[in-house]
């Protein structure tokens, strides 16, 4: 079995206090059952705050958020107390594994970082390689894949081929790779309008899907490369769901579909920077691919509007 992640992955590291969206506030934190029993042992000013911090349910512990949505123990530098005071080891699975995503092939492992971080999304938009797959680990364990692994495989390769071929502008290889997928299910004015539609965690995503313009005034050449990559690291993550629910074409598509909508977005913005797409990308990221409900939507909307069409 191997675990397989982008070439700079090791290289991430949370910034902690200089973040200007924790991830422990807004967020309600499962707690797993071994960290929990730990907790339970704990003793100290950690341990005495457990008592109330922590809320035991019939599905398991969460911690109990606070005044803003804050977890109880984010002190006022935005830094965790459980890691000050009983070290990174005490973090519960959650918190540990977070901003990191895995899925699961037969043969390996693949691990990468989620882009709701915006450490994650500045690391993974300001990288100017090519996104390019490496081997962290290899028991030597030698497992077959399925047919439909081995597929997911092939058409994700395919498409990072033609998404980095640089020799191209960005919006030929979006070109190309809807002649391979499939050609868009609905205008970007009309994904933002369904957008509109489903749960939303932050009013300002709502302002963004806005600002949405099928007729957007092109970008300087030099975004190419982030939205490059911002559209590898969806490919990356979002193809092998379709090992589980068979809908690998219109997870391409939705792939394609999120990055011209945040190139729509950025187009629209007054400010054009580096800040700017990185918060776009990480709220996108927030709305999108943390619920499974909005991206079951999209999928589903993929579906009845292909058959729709030719139905018709």
């Amino acid at each position: 079995m191997k675990l397989i992640a982008p070439d700079d992955y090791l290289q991430f590291r949370c910034i902690a206090g200089d973040c200007r969206h924790s991830c422990c506030i807004g967020w309600e934190i499962d707690i797993d059952d071994e960290t929990r029993e730990r907790y339970r042992t704990l003793g100290g000013p950690v341990g005495e705050k457990m008592t109330t911090a922590v809320a035991d349910t019939a599905d398991g512990a969460h911690f109990v958020l606070g005044e803003g949505e804050r977890c109880p123990f984010l002190n006022q530098d935005g830094l965790c107390d459980i890691i000050l005071q009983e070290g990174e080891g005490a973090l519960c699975q959650i918190c540990r594994d977070h901003p990191r995503f895995r899925n699961a092939f037969s043969d390996a492992t693949e691990i990468g970082l989620g882009l709701c971080c915006e450490a994650a999304a500045r690391q993974t938009l300001t990288r100017e390689a090519p996104l390019n797959l490496c081997v962290l680990e290899d028991d030597g364990a030698a497992e077959e894949c399925w047919d439909d692994e081995l597929l997911v495989r092939q058409l994700r390769e395919q498409a990072f081929a033609l998404a980095q071929f640089r020799e191209m502008p960005l919006s030929q290889r979006m070109e190309c790779l809807h002649e391979c997928f499939g050609p868009a299910d609905r205008s970007l004015t009309e994904w933002a309008a369904l957008l509109m539609t489903l749960e939303r965690l932050d009013d300002a995503w709502g302002d963004w899907l806005r600002k949405v313009s099928d007729t957007s005034l092109p970008l300087d050449s030099r975004w190419d490369v982030p939205l490059e990559q911002l559209l590898c690291a969806l490919i990356y993550r979002h193809l092998p769901g379709a090992l589980d629910d068979e809908k690998l074409l219109e997870r391409a598509r939705m792939c394609l579909m999120l990055t011209q909508l945040v190139q729509a977005m950025f187009a629209a913005s007054p400010v054009q920077d580096m800040d700017t797409l990185v918060d776009i990308v990480r709220m996108m990221s927030s709305e999108i691919e943390y619920s499974d409900e909005n991206i079951f939507a999209i999928l589903s909307s993929m579906d009845s509007w292909c058959y729709n069409e030719s139905d018709a």
